[in-house]
């Protein structure tokens, strides 16, 4: 997480726990029903769980044990006839928040192997300079470094050729047109 993330995340909760701390002034003004104080901990654990899972990397967990507190609380204060539809609409309202949150986590997760043999095989490079006293034998320059390469056929400088294998320090390589990439 970058020192910018970090800031914009803790303005967000900060905004979050003012408007906490506001709605519950205001609701301390207006006379209510006597409501169970079990369900209102539950209630206020998960919006803090729910908060927390918008600063953690964590893929939903603590934000689904959050909605499951808020409407298992709710449910405890529907004895203080508290409307039904408003339960409903914040527990759903929750979970959309929280499935947003999940699949944006899950958008920044790699999809294939960068690094490594898995990062090497397939990719396609130019041949930088050939070995004069053997032609199948070369240089490419791939992800940053330095390989010398072997071919089953010769090779010329500037030709494009795919990874097929890797023994070692050595890349095996094979012209784009005539290597398949499962080859």
């Amino acid at each position: 997480m970058t020192l910018a993330e970090g800031h914009v995340n803790s303005r967000c909760c900060a905004f979050a726990l003012l408007l906490l701390l506001s709605g519950s002034a205001l609701a301390a003004e207006t006379p209510l029903p006597p409501m169970s104080p079990v369900g209102l901990w539950l209630i206020t654990l998960g919006i803090v769980f729910l908060i927390a899972e918008a600063a953690l990397p964590n893929y939903g967990v603590i934000g689904l044990g959050g909605i499951i507190m808020f409407v298992i609380g709710a449910l405890i204060l529907s004895n203080a006839e508290l409307p039904v539809p408003m339960m409903i609409g914040l527990g759903l309202i929750s979970t959309l928040l929280l499935l947003a949150l999940v699949i944006r986590a899950l958008k920044t997760r790699p999809r294939h192997a960068v690094s490594g043999d898995a990062g090497l095989l397939g990719s396609v490079t130019a041949i930088t300079t050939v070995q004069p006293d053997n032609a199948r034998n070369g240089w490419v320059q791939l992800q940053g470094e330095r390989w010398q390469v072997l071919s089953a056929t010769a090779l010329h400088t500037g030709q494009s050729v795919r990874v097929v294998g890797r023994k070692g320090l050595l890349l095996q390589v094979a012209a784009t047109d005539a290597a398949p990439l499962g080859e």
